[in-house]
């Protein structure tokens, strides 16, 4: 039996932030969706993530993220961890336009990604000089191998220009030491292993995922 089953569509997005953790805390895992009327643990919308070991379940991904950290010794600074996670979350809920509850439109865009999404990437950014890390070594707050801070930035930002290619320009002019931050993280082997399994372009999916694609190609 595998470590874990993380419950969630076969997309990048949400999924790797999961993914990433485990991958770095060496656990196996399982994927499966779950149709939160199948099961007795009350929650609205995947992820979901089942330690099989317990027989816990968790849902929200800051909750798994912390869980999964604190268990495998991931954690470094809890406080400024947890920030960087809910950060993460903003931007996602940014990105898609409020989870899909609006399509881009030119106008739309230009002003995000003019303002308010090189503002995040500066953030970050800021973060990640504060603590040391430089463009060409160190991960957030000293430590040796990437803590889930590190593993969270990544999975946010290197899977955003990774899957989203038109963005890494913006991203290296805004957040040249965070962008080098992430690309460390991700060429890390255990986490390059699990991006090798993913090689489609496929970043969130659905209506939103066309809608950015088309913003960015209007944009070329």
């Amino acid at each position: 039996m595998t470590d874990y089953t993380l419950h969630y569509w076969p997309i990048p997005f949400r999924g790797h932030f999961i993914r990433f953790a485990l991958a770095q805390a060496g656990a196996s895992w399982d994927e499966a969706m779950t149709d939160p009327a199948e099961t007795e643990y009350p929650f609205l919308a995947q992820p979901l993530l089942t330690d099989h070991a317990t027989g816990r379940h968790l849902s929200q991904t800051p909750a798994i993220l912390m869980y999964l950290g604190g268990k495998h010794g991931l954690i470094a600074a809890p406080n400024e961890t947890l920030r960087l996670i809910c950060d993460a979350m903003d931007v996602l809920y940014e990105i898609t336009r409020y989870h899909g509850a609006q399509m881009w439109d030119r106008m739309a865009w230009a002003a995000f990604t003019g303002d308010r999404l090189p503002r995040w990437m500066s953030v970050h950014e800021s973060v990640a000089v504060a603590n040391g890390v430089t463009p060409d070594q160190g991960f957030l707050f000293g430590v040796d191998t990437p803590s889930l801070a590190d593993l969270t930035l990544a999975a946010l930002w290197h899977t955003m220009v990774d899957k989203l290619p038109g963005l890494r320009p913006l991203l290296q002019h805004n957040a040249p030491t965070l962008v080098a931050l992430v690309d460390r993280v991700a060429a890390r082997a255990e986490i390059a292993r699990l991006r090798a399994d993913w090689p489609e372009p496929l970043y969130c999916g659905g209506q939103i995922e066309a809608s950015l694609r088309a913003m960015l190609e209007a944009a070329a």
